[in-house]
């Protein structure tokens, strides 16, 4: 448990202050050249930032309920997850930088908002946790989708890492239904889509 713990403490520090490696490469579109203006940047660059923070709240999720868990084997899906959710957050916060623009400057509070959120989720059980999950996935999917009909029509750098983001987010949501997932009560769903709400429009600008 001292070492989960430790591990989980430097997991949160890598995740808020360090830069990251992508194991996979970043998505492209072939033969396609991203030419902006001023303000298409801006706007790119304000919803690659919501994309980033929505990566960072990923990472405190999972690292939170595998922390929570004492299912070995569940524990090992939410690292593998975590690790591969790592991808996103190495392409968003690449693509700031090539946008000339910088990650939220929430991020701590964010990272803790979510790992707070993940810890009890996977304290009521690992189901509960799994369908937390789901919920999650599918709403980050959703979201994903409003921003491919955001994005200037010329940022193909951009669209290209939103469109494997929405891709990678599917499948964890599929994943975890496969792994005994139940259906959260409405009223929760409803309570995660505004908590959402809330970090997107802040973090649009901040």
């Amino acid at each position: 448990m001292i070492d989960r713990f430790f591990t989980t403490f430097d997991e949160a520090l890598r995740t808020v202050f360090a830069s990251h490696r992508a194991v996979q490469s970043c998505p492209t579109v072939a033969n396609e050249v991203t030419e902006l203006s001023e303000l298409e940047k801006k706007e790119s660059a304000a919803l690659m930032r919501v994309n980033h923070v929505g990566e960072v709240c990923a990472q405190a999720l999972y690292t939170a309920q595998a922390f929570a868990t004492k299912n070995e084997a569940l524990r090992a899906h939410f690292i593998r997850a975590s690790a591969e959710e790592t991808n996103h957050l190495a392409w968003t916060e690449a693509r700031l930088k090539e946008l000339d623009d910088r990650p939220s400057l929430l991020n701590p509070l964010w990272y803790a908002g979510a790992f707070g959120i993940g810890l009890l989720a996977g304290r009521l059980g690992d189901r509960v946790s799994l369908g937390f999950v789901v919920e999650t996935e599918n709403q980050v999917e959703a979201h994903l989708d409003s921003h491919l009909s955001r994005l200037p029509v010329g940022d193909h750098a951009s669209r290209a890492i939103v469109a494997q983001m929405k891709e990678d987010e599917a499948r964890h949501a599929l994943d975890a239904q496969e792994l005994g997932a139940i259906d959260l009560p409405a009223p929760v769903k409803g309570l995660m889509t505004l908590a959402a709400k809330v970090m997107t429009t802040v973090a649009h600008r901040i």
